[in-house]
């Protein structure tokens, strides 16, 4: 029987809010998964609002899952005492989508200056595994130096590019995608994610 997952998933203020609804339905409803330490910056908020209709951080993880969820633990990125802080909750990883650049380069520099910055910092000196899905285009000097700084100290660089293969007929199914594709690489597969098969064995 494989040991319950602790997943922390941080939302940032780039665009792409629906990958982050989508990563949350998709742990809601994974019964490996018994915690979700879910945190969302304030950035981030007016990104959901402009994107997605939804204002306001009270309760604004059950406005995306459409009901309550017993797993979700939120946390607003100026608590710098809760227990994602600390090495010694143990976590199974965390995921940062969208990941802003602004994000990416607190990460990369260790600053470690709100809860986000100090969850990610956490996962990469205690070895768990950090996912930047960043969102930018196109990419500086900057971004860049600051994308090899990061995978350096031990995270994984995943970009919120869609596929087209599997032939998405709308924007959710897109974002549905990715998300399977993020889990898969934490060790989370999905039940129905799109496989491509151009050769069958």
């Amino acid at each position: 029987m494989t040991e319950p997952r602790r997943i922390i998933l941080a939302v940032t203020g780039a665009s792409g809010s629906i990958y982050a609804a989508e990563m949350l339905r998709a742990l809601a409803s994974d019964d490996r998964v018994s915690h979700i330490h879910f945190l969302a910056s304030e950035n981030s908020l007016r990104v959901f609002a402009e994107e997605l209709n939804l204002s306001g951080r009270n309760g604004l993880a059950e406005k995306l899952l459409g009901a309550p969820c017993e797993k979700l633990r939120q946390h607003t990125e100026s608590d710098i005492g809760a227990s994602i802080a600390s090495g010694s909750y143990p976590t199974s990883g965390m995921i940062v989508l969208p990941c802003s650049m602004g994000t990416l380069a607190a990460i990369a520099n260790g600053l470690a200056s709100n809860l986000i910055q100090r969850a990610a910092d956490v996962c990469l000196k205690e070895r768990r595994p950090l996912t930047l899905c960043v969102r930018e285009t196109p990419f500086s000097r900057i971004h860049l130096r600051n994308m090899q700084l990061a995978a350096e100290a031990g995270a994984t660089i995943f970009p919120t590019i869609p596929t087209l293969y599997n032939h998405p007929q709308s924007t959710t199914e897109m974002a549905r995608q990715f998300v399977d594709r993020v889990l898969a690489h934490i060790g989370l597969p999905q039940p129905n994610a799109y496989q491509w098969r151009a050769d069958e064995d």
